[in-house]
């Protein structure tokens, strides 16, 4: 396999502002994204919900640009322009031809630097997200979610929703979005980061550009790290078909140095068609149309969830399966050929990930704030590689406990039950 040497720099601006590039000389894109190191996870539970608005309000104006002309100058040169908020980060990006990257820069940068939050746009965005909230309790695969994250991480901001409550998105005011933005976008509080065919030299004086007059600001909003709870939670919803089950159990934050032996029983366990429980709930017992496992691990925590949507009837026996697979992974070793499909399949994921430029600059920046450092795809595979068969049944038997796992059912449930006494593994 060809050795590949990421051409990764790093710069630190006099205000501390942390700017990083990696030039990737075969494409002709360029992806710039400007990340703020803290999300809805960092945020007081009265204003929640603050950094998601915030994210939608300043694309409605600077003191430079209209929201129309922001879009028409985007569009002028064929960029793609998107914003995301999460738990722990909010990322402004754009992707354009190389040619344009000043243009870029000039346009995120003005976002972020210089936005004027009307009243008006306030109070239209306000009912805008309103609707976002009432779309997404509408879609019960969203929903079961959402009522297990609150309750697994119950009383802390982690288990919060992103978008906020209806409650708390009708108290947002200028002052109050003025402040959230003057506090956490600030040179100790961004990274930007740029990923494809890019001098770094250049990037770096047209970031400073911009970012040099930022007063740097002592950083303080990261929570505290959150207990779990392992509570059963059945949640009736007549309107629904499906009843929609979701399980979960801690797991290691994202840079635990077991990480990569999380990752491959992730994969073997739900991640995939050939992952257990796709095969077994699924394909051979045909009590699913969905079923998958996902880890989502964050600076100090981690979750290992499995969801699936069945019908009422076969909930029980969709339990069942989940928590005998459980136990499988904790009594029997996987054998090596499985082993083999699940590294084979996290290693392309891997590497098809980092095929985009926008996916490098993500990469770059994940790498800068939760690891201080970057490693290359060979070490990733390397690490992968070293996964053996003990290291899966260790962690199983870590993370599988039965007085650990928690569960939340959503449906038209009509006197359905689970008891804890069922999740015996």
């Amino acid at each position: 396999m060809v050795q590949e040497v990421r051409n990764i720099e790093r710069a630190v601006l006099p205000n501390g502002l942390v700017v990083i590039s990696e030039e990737m000389q075969h494409i002709r894109s360029v992806s710039i994204g400007i990340w703020i190191k803290s999300g809805s996870r960092d945020e007081d539970p009265h204003w929640n919900g603050i950094s998601h608005f915030v994210e939608h309000m300043v694309f409605k104006g600077t003191k430079h640009r209209s929201a129309e002309d922001i879009a028409r100058q985007v569009d002028s040169i064929g960029g793609n322009m998107d914003a995301f908020t999460a738990k722990e980060t909010i990322c402004f990006n754009i992707k354009v031809l190389d040619d344009h990257l000043p243009i870029a820069m000039d346009v995120l940068s003005d976002l972020v630097l210089n936005p004027v939050f009307e009243t008006k746009d306030i109070t239209r965005e306000r009912s805008v997200i309103l609707e976002e909230i009432k779309m997404d309790e509408d879609n019960p695969d969203y929903l079961v979610h959402e009522i297990f994250t609150q309750n697994f991480w119950k009383d802390h901001p982690l288990g919060k929703p992103i978008l906020g409550t209806k409650e708390t998105v009708r108290r947002f005011e200028q002052p109050v979005i003025f402040d959230y933005w003057g506090q956490r976008f600030n040179p100790s509080n961004m990274v930007i980061c740029a990923a494809g065919h890019l001098n770094h030299k250049q990037f770096v004086d047209l970031v400073a550009e911009k970012f040099q007059h930022l007063k740097p600001v002592q950083n303080g909003y990261h929570t505290a790290p959150p207990r779990t709870n392992s509570r059963i939670i059945m949640r009736n919803k007549k309107a629904l078909e499906q009843v929609q089950i979701c399980v979960g159990v801690p797991a290691y934050p994202i840079a635990h140095e077991k990480r990569y032996s999380s990752y491959v029983l992730n994969t073997v366990l739900g991640g995939g068609m050939s992952s257990r429980l796709f095969q077994n709930v699924r394909e051979r017992q045909g009590l699913v149309y969905a079923i998958y496992s996902d880890l989502n691990p964050y600076r100090d925590t981690g979750c290992l969830s499995i969801y699936a949507g069945t019908s009422k009837e076969s909930a029980p026996k969709v339990v069942q399966s989940i928590v005998a697979e459980l136990r499988k992974l904790k009594t029997e070793l996987v054998p090596a050929d499985e082993l083999r499909r699940a590294k084979d399949q996290l290693k392309g994921s891997l590497m098809l990930g980092l095929e985009s430029s926008t996916s490098r600059m993500s990469n770059l920046a994940r790498q800068e704030m939760y690891f201080d450092r970057f490693a290359g795809l060979d070490e990733l595979i390397e690490n992968i590689e070293a996964v053996e068969a003990p290291d899966l049944k260790r962690i199983a038997e870590e993370f599988f406990r039965q007085e650990w796992i928690a569960v939340t059912v959503l449906g038209n449930l009509n006197g359905l039950k689970i008891s804890r006494d069922q999740l015996a593994c």
